[in-house]
């Protein structure tokens, strides 16, 4: 199914702009913006992760890396994993759009789509084909075309998370992607065996 003019159009006029994101400063009024986590919010241990949807990085993080951690620290209850979305281009916040238009509980399997499938959508030519493919792994999510038109339409929205991502990328000096932080430590990207021990010193093991 393809986009009409009119959606990629609504589309594209919601992120105009987006590279140099002017006008969305810290100051901006980010109220509603949920943060993204998963784990135990007590865990003695919070992970944050930096990713944007276009790395290639990140996408390789959340394919090889990330799949270990979250068996043997997230799902034992010793690390909790803060998700925060970075853009800087306009396809990752097309993105980030798509993912925050399924409820909460199917957030991240959408993240896992759209890193798992991101050289076939980030990889179009046009912005519209670009746009098609984002819209078919939101249908696969369960998600209407229509709440999708609105979601992407939702321009307030789009400027409250790009002021939050600015006022935490600003916060805690991320630049690039993936970064990391282990309980407020910032960390770059390293394969899992260097994971495992930064998180095992965190824990005291």
């Amino acid at each position: 199914m393809h986009l009409t003019r009119r959606q990629t159009l609504a589309a594209l006029a919601l992120v105009a702009g987006a590279a140099g994101l002017p006008g969305l400063g810290a100051a901006q009024e980010t109220a509603g913006v949920a943060e993204m986590s998963l784990g135990d919010p007590n865990a003695p241990v919070t992970l944050v992760e930096y990713a944007m949807f276009t790395c290639p990085h990140c996408a390789v993080f959340a394919q090889e890396v990330l799949p270990k951690i979250k068996e043997n620290y997230i799902d034992t209850g010793k690390v909790r994993l803060v998700f925060r979305e970075v853009y800087f281009n306009k396809p990752a916040l097309w993105a980030a759009m798509i993912a925050r238009c399924a409820p909460e509980d199917r957030y991240f399997g959408i993240v896992d789509a759209l890193f798992a499938r991101q050289q076939d959508w980030a990889g179009q030519a046009s912005e519209q084909a670009m746009l098609e493919k984002l819209y078919g792994i939101g249908r696969q999510a369960g998600l209407t075309n229509a709440e999708m038109d609105a979601c992407m339409q939702d321009r307030a929205k789009a400027e409250a998370l790009v002021a939050e991502y600015q006022k935490n990328a600003a916060a805690d000096g991320v630049d690039s992607t993936p970064s990391f932080l282990i309980n407020g430590k910032k960390e770059g990207n390293m394969p899992y065996e260097e994971f495992a021990a930064k998180l095992d010193a965190a824990l005291g093991a």
